[in-house]
């Protein structure tokens, strides 16, 4: 395809799509929850859906195992589009196109942090706190701030993708043509194993724990 209309890898379409459906609608039922227990910093005037928390519950599941394979993926093959050891020294930059394109990298990397605040905190909430008034709870609190957080880098993450690779960029990640070379056989052709970059090294091993903690601490929460 021409450099107007991006290429991208037929399994990070996969994994992106499938991230960004479930987190679009784990943000959406998140608020809604939110809209019906708790509304200390206002509410909009939406209908009481019973079982708005497994409806949630659910979707934040579904995420929450969707998002390893999407971190791996995303350290290992797709390593450039995040924040790399010269991206640093590139925000000095400012203005030129090298400072967007890293700053782009930044909002990538903030999106995977933002995202394993939100299935941890998630994670060690209690269904029955907020029916029971409970909205002061510290896990719910941190919880609320992870979706302010996830909210704000989808935000960022959607600008510069914009900024940097217009319209074409965005559509791109939704685009389901495949070539010929880019099939099941091929697509974890370009893997990298081990980082040379300790920024990289410390990323992975905050988004990698971070996930594995949301799937064990539960157990250990009582």
């Amino acid at each position: 395809m021409s450099r107007a209309h991006p290429y991208q890898p037929v399994l990070l379409r996969i994994l992106h799509g499938l991230s960004a459906i479930l987190l679009v609608l784990a943000l959406i039922s998140g608020f809604w929850i939110y809209n019906t227990y708790d509304k200390r910093w206002g509410s909009l005037a939406l209908p009481t859906l019973g079982d708005i928390q497994g409806i949630h519950g659910t979707i934040a599941l579904a995420f929450l195992l969707c998002l390893p394979g999407f971190a791996l993926y995303s350290f290992h093959v797709g390593y450039r589009r995040l924040v790399q050891a010269q991206s640093f020294s590139q925000l000095k930059q400012v203005g030129k196109p090298v400072w967007w394109i890293s700053i782009h990298h930044f909002t990538n990397t903030l999106m995977l942090l933002a995202a394993t605040f939100a299935v941890l905190t998630g994670r060690m909430m209690k269904e029955e706190w907020l029916p029971n008034g409970e909205i002061n709870r510290q896990w719910y609190m941190a919880h609320l701030a992870a979706w302010a957080c996830v909210f704000l880098s989808l935000a960022l993450h959607l600008l510069m993708g914009a900024k940097v690779g217009g319209v074409p960029l965005l559509v791109s990640m939704f685009n389901w043509k495949m070539r010929s070379d880019d099939r099941p056989p091929s697509w974890l052709q370009g893997v990298k194993l081990k980082h040379s970059s300790l920024v990289l090294k410390v990323l992975e091993g905050l988004v990698i724990g971070g996930i594995a903690m949301a799937f064990l601490l539960p157990a250990f929460s009582g």
